[in-house]
């Protein structure tokens, strides 16, 4: 999952960058409206973190512009403002959640998990597909209870594919939300990736869809394991 956060204090964007990255995210920083209006454009974030009292452009701007232009990814407004009013005003600009400043950071990570969650459709924080369980909560994955040790690019692939059970996702899909936008990309390694999944989850539950990309789908029932699992 790729995340956007748009922050003016430094040390504070760099606090939550630096928990979201611990916690398997692909993350993104901006320290200003502008900038982070034109990311909100231009790039497929899964969630975004948005200041609301930030330079150049005000958070509930930024946010404004992204909902005209038919930006819809989960938005979390983080400000230090707590009158009713500035939260009514956040959501009617197309806010989804909202969070005053002071905060444990584990509420901003707990907010992220739940959005990001529901856009994909899924009412719990364990997604499922098959045998194969993610806890959301814990970043762990199991096949029939027994975990499942992933680096970390490839719980973040196995993340997303969980997230979007039964759609077929492409390469280039896959890349876009697997990596930050300072990371040198390369589709290439998405093969190596799903390759080395398949191996470690040892259940035929990521297919490849020739031409498209990948689909993550349960095997038929009494489809026996594909190879052995190393568990954790």
């Amino acid at each position: 999952m790729r995340l956007l956060v748009v922050e003016d204090d430094k040390d504070l964007n760099r606090q939550i960058v630096t928990a979201l990255e611990q916690a398997g995210y692909a993350v993104d920083r901006a320290y200003d409206g502008e900038e982070g209006l034109y990311l909100g454009e231009s790039e497929p974030y899964d969630a975004v973190i948005l200041d609301l009292g930030l330079p150049k452009l005000d958070g509930v701007g930024v946010l404004q512009s992204w909902r005209r232009g038919g930006r819809s990814m989960p938005v979390i407004i983080l400000t230090a403002r707590d009158r009713w009013s500035d939260k009514v005003q956040g959501f009617d600009a197309g806010a989804d959640d909202y969070v005053t400043k002071p905060f444990h950071m584990e509420e901003i990570l707990a907010r992220v998990r739940a959005v990001v969650r529901r856009a994909a459709g899924h009412a719990t924080s364990e997604l499922s597909c098959g045998p194969v369980r993610l806890d959301t909560r814990a970043g762990r994955v199991t096949v029939d209870g027994n975990a499942v040790k992933l680096t970390s690019h490839e719980y973040r692939l196995m993340a997303y594919l969980m997230h979007h059970t039964g759609r077929v996702v492409s390469r280039t899909e896959i890349v876009e939300h697997l990596y930050d936008q300072d990371f040198d990309r390369d589709s290439n390694t998405i093969e190596v990736f799903v390759g080395r999944l398949r191996k470690k989850l040892g259940v035929d539950v990521i297919q490849t869809v020739r031409g498209l990309g990948y689909v993550l789908q349960a095997p038929p029932a009494g489809t026996p394991p594909t190879a052995s699992t190393p568990r954790a």
